[in-house]
């Protein structure tokens, strides 16, 4: 199992942001991880410079948001669409996608259920709940 460092990831999103900047060609993981960068302009200072990336904390008391951990679970979601793992994943997605009209705002509304998925199996030390995680989905999907 693939388990990169904090500071793997944010070198890796830096690099990718580096190479969307100066037109050079893409693997295909970068070339996904681009088009979500390219979704949040507002991350571009913080991926510009490899250094302060790696030198930064983000606290939840700080009130600044992780744009790591945020391009990390968008990127982490559109693996999973892609393969549809957990099975139901990816028509979850598409019914939400189209009853929010926006693919990225779905993207959005499972973020919130991956991070509980993640939060519930940490605090019970049990193995995250795919079907919980897939439910969520289908609640928000058609409420």
């Amino acid at each position: 199992m693939f388990a990169p460092s904090q500071n793997d990831v944010r070198r890796f999103f830096c690099e990718t942001r580096r190479k969307q900047r100066e037109a050079l060609p893409l693997k295909p993981m970068e070339a996904i991880a681009a088009d979500w960068i390219g979704a949040h302009p507002e991350y571009l200072d913080a991926l510009d410079d490899v250094d302060a990336a790696l030198a930064a904390v983000y606290e939840v008391e700080g009130g600044r948001s992780n744009p790591f951990l945020h391009l990390s679970m968008h990127l982490s979601i559109s693996e999973q669409i892609a393969i549809d793992q957990p099975r139901g994943i990816k028509q979850a997605f598409a019914l939400l996608a189209t009853a929010l009209g926006s693919a990225h705002a779905a993207q959005h509304e499972v973020m919130e259920c991956l991070g509980e998925m993640i939060w519930a199996s940490q605090r019970s030390g049990l193995p995250p709940d795919g079907e919980h995680y897939l439910e969520c989905v289908r609640r928000r999907a058609t409420r």
